[in-house]
């Protein structure tokens, strides 16, 4: 289905709380909680390593936090939007919170693509799509025209990663 001008504000606003999370030391991922009327119900970003816990991915968070505060028929009438394509833990985590839709800026190939291209580490879990782990989700994405914005946080992110490694050879 094509994104609406509403998805795409609402997708903008992830960018920004990923961007929060990178200049706070995390990875840049942002999202939100979106009911039935277009109402923000909670937004988060990506902690997982101010917080030390590598659970808490927004989407992850989310999905609790409706799980928690939340009728069935309003999670199932939620949408998510996220800056970034769920990885699996929370694509499992949507699913089992019987959250509604999903709209996402950048894909996870896309990701596994641009780490390729900035020659970064490959990471523990393969990068799979969501419908590759819950195929029952209706899920809309990537935002073709956004996808240079969050890559552009993933590049300064690597940027950082690459100046911090030094800094441990220097010391040493």
């Amino acid at each position: 289905m094509p994104l609406s001008s509403t998805d795409k504000v609402f997708l903008h606003r992830t960018i920004q709380l990923a961007q929060e999370a990178l200049e706070a030391g995390n990875d840049p991922f942002g999202s939100l909680l979106v009911d039935a009327n277009n109402k923000i119900l909670k937004e988060d970003r990506n902690r997982i390593h101010t917080e030390s816990n590598l659970s808490l991915h927004p989407e992850f968070t989310l999905a609790l936090w409706a799980q928690s505060n939340l009728s069935a028929a309003d999670r199932a009438a939620a949408t998510v939007y996220t800056s970034g394509e769920h990885c699996p833990m929370c694509a499992a985590a949507h699913a089992y919170a019987g959250l509604g839709r999903i709209v996402y800026a950048s894909s996870a190939r896309q990701l596994e693509g641009w780490m390729v291209e900035l020659g970064a580490k490959e990471g523990p879990v393969k990068a799979l799509g969501i419908r590759d782990v819950a195929p029952g989700l209706v899920v809309d994405g990537p935002a073709a025209d956004l996808g240079g914005l969050v890559f552009e946080l993933h590049r300064l992110r690597k940027e950082r990663v690459d100046a911090e490694a030094e800094i441990k050879v220097n010391i040493s």
